[in-house]
């Protein structure tokens, strides 16, 4: 990997090993070649996963609405979404543009599905996309590197800065939603509801900002200098490990315990659990967690892929279904469970669906 992300003032990470003996991952994807230069944007493989759905009918004139969700757009302005439509062309559509980590594309999946139920439109496309490799080349922490050598003389970036460099994959994956069930095999939409826990919590993942970590306060970049955003780093992405640790998996099965007693769900009812996870580390305490609250769903009964593609944050619940349907593991009348949590400012979504 650090052949492609390249060394920070020439040194290997001291965290690289720690992380990647705890999240399991043992390959991911990256767009950008050993030189650092990129081989795709963002918005371009968001367009060319819309465009591997074209068929049966599916022309970029027939799709009436694009629900796209991403952390990582090519630019702030315009729209991670507009730029998507841009590439796809056809005719004039809404366009929905998704923001925040990884429920950006959850909440597409969603604002789509809800535009089809509410007889808005009759289809709609879904995307979730991540391109991170390129923020986290060495070339962006040298002047932080540089900083601390003249302070401390450890030329070693912080673990919350070095952390996600080890976690993140490059990716996109689109679906399309209709009114109508496809000739073979669909997915219905039973439900799908998000929490925020941000009242309670403070910020635990943040880019183009600085934490104090005494107060939980967050620093927004216009509060800095342009030779700050160099130095400080500031436009890496960082997560509080701690907090995470903390609260990522008891306020998951917080909600996790209101949407069971909503819904009536019981364990012995759903055929598959699909988490979003960020590391293999999780995985463990989710089942255990499942168990405590009375939902004790199974450990084979759990899917996903994040060993093998790495963590590809909005667009993770997407690729684990679309693997699931390429690999025929999915059969009529099975009920799924997707789990989608945001580490952020804390905040969780799932959703409930049966194959017809």
């Amino acid at each position: 990997m650090e052949e492609y992300l390249g060394y920070v003032s020439g040194k290997p990470s001291k965290s690289k090993s720690i992380v990647l003996r705890n999240n399991g991952i043992t390959s991911r994807y990256y767009a950008i070649d050993k030189a650092g230069n990129l081989l795709e944007t963002n918005a371009g493989m968001t367009a060319r996963a819309v465009k591997a759905l074209m068929d049966n009918g599916l022309t970029a004139d027939t799709i009436q609405m694009l629900a796209s969700g991403t952390t990582s757009p090519d630019q702030l302005l315009p729209g991670h979404a507009n730029m998507v439509h841009g590439l796809i062309g056809g005719r004039n559509m809404e366009v929905s543009g998704n923001t925040g980590s990884c429920l950006s594309g959850f909440h597409a999946f969603k604002s789509a599905w809800l535009h089809i139920a509410a007889g808005i439109h009759q289809n709609a496309v879904v995307t979730g996309s991540e391109l991170w490799s390129k923020n986290f080349r060495h070339e962006y922490f040298e002047e932080e590197a540089l900083k601390l050598q003249e302070l401390e003389k450890q030329p070693y970036i912080a673990f919350d800065r070095d952390f996600l460099r080890w976690m993140l994959s490059d990716g996109a994956a689109a679906a399309l939603l209709s009114d109508k069930p496809g000739p073979e095999l669909s997915l219905r939409v039973d439900w799908i509801e998000s929490r925020s826990f941000a009242h309670e919590l403070e910020t635990c993942m943040y880019m183009g900002a600085e934490k104090n970590h005494e107060t939980g306060e967050l620093r927004g970049f216009r509060e800095y200098t342009d030779k700050e955003w160099l130095s400080e780093s500031i436009f890496a992405i960082k997560q509080d490990t701690k907090l995470l640790g903390r609260y990522i998996i008891s306020k998951g099965l917080e909600y996790t315990r209101e949407m069971v007693q909503k819904y009536g769900l019981k364990a012995e009812d759903i055929d598959w659990v699909l988490p979003h996870i960020s590391s293999m580390f999780f995985h463990e305490k989710m089942q255990t967690g499942y168990n405590e609250i009375g939902f004790p769903v199974p450990a084979e009964k759990w899917y996903t892929n994040l060993t093998r593609v790495g963590n590809l944050g909005s667009a993770a619940f997407l690729f684990i279904i679309e693997e699931m349907w390429r690999t025929g593991m999915l059969r009529k009348g099975q009920r799924l469970l997707v789990m989608v949590p945001e580490s952020a400012r804390f905040a969780y979504g799932y959703a409930h669906l049966t194959v017809v």
